[in-house]
């Protein structure tokens, strides 16, 4: 049996403009009994002992009454993120709430399709080597809108995102939105690289993808493992994205509904 992650923790405290929701994002529906939190928060915990989500000011209360009617209240929390600095202030903002677990899953908010499997994959990913691991599922994609840029021994040297500027290769390697990472030294490496380091060119966010590169030149082995599946690499940040998962996880329902009769 595959030993979960301690905790899982889910950076959503951006405010979701674009959808034009009446509700925050992850509270958006996707089947007639589903809405993106209610399909991640069962795969996660297929993975992790507990979630901490973060969000935005706005949608506290509504998620704390949401969590507190939950099942599994006692392995839930919740912080908020005052101010939308970034997806690495979010997390490490929410420190506290993680800081005694010994690895733990960051995903995004919106990334609906991470698969079970990928999530057992990379908490059973060998580590060739002691010391500190990050472990990074990885998928070939035309025109990424990031890119994980590799040497030839497979180290990671860069990430390009294009929000930020950046220009990506017409084919490239980008993430699935989740990350396993061991919390032993964690924040340490995390004060050491905000010090050295800027808020997004573009954005002026402090973002979590540029400390990845700074994980891996600074002694931690931060691997890949592969995902067949591009549709894991895509998240919810547009109209069209939530009506094309709204497609398929209604078209997937179907399907079961017809299998079981």
């Amino acid at each position: 049996m595959i030993r979960k992650a301690e905790c899982a923790v889910i950076p959503a405290a951006g405010r979701g403009t674009r959808l034009g929701l009446s509700v925050p994002k992850l509270l958006a529906p996707v089947s007639e009994d589903a809405t993106i939190w209610s399909i991640l928060r069962e795969k996660l915990f297929s993975a992790a002992e507990r979630i901490h989500l973060v969000v935005a000011p706005q949608w506290a209360s509504t998620f704390e009454l949401l969590l507190a009617n939950d099942s599994q209240r006692q392995n839930l929390s919740l912080s908020v993120q005052e101010e939308p600095r970034g997806m690495g202030d979010a997390i490490f903002g929410s420190y506290d709430h993680w800081a005694e677990a010994e690895t733990l899953f960051v995903v995004w908010g919106d990334q609906i399709h991470i698969s079970k499997s990928t999530l057992r994959s990379a908490l059973s990913h060998p580590q060739e080597s002691s010391g500190r691991h990050c472990t990074i599922p990885t998928v070939l994609l035309d025109q990424p809108y990031v890119q994980y840029c590799f040497d030839q021994q497979d180290r990671l040297t860069a990430i390009r995102e294009t929000r930020e500027g950046a220009v990506c290769d017409p084919l490239g390697f980008s993430d699935v939105g989740t990350f396993l990472l061991d919390v032993g030294g964690l924040r340490d490496a995390w004060d050491c690289y905000r010090r050295e380091r800027n808020a997004g060119a573009v954005t002026g966010e402090i973002n979590f993808l540029p400390f990845l590169p700074y994980l891996a030149r600074h002694g931690w082995q931060v691997s890949r493992i592969a995902v067949e599946d591009p549709v894991e690499a895509r998240g919810i940040n547009s109209l069209e994205d939530l009506r094309f998962f709204q497609e398929l996880y209604n078209r997937n329902r179907k399907v079961h509904s017809t299998l079981a009769d």
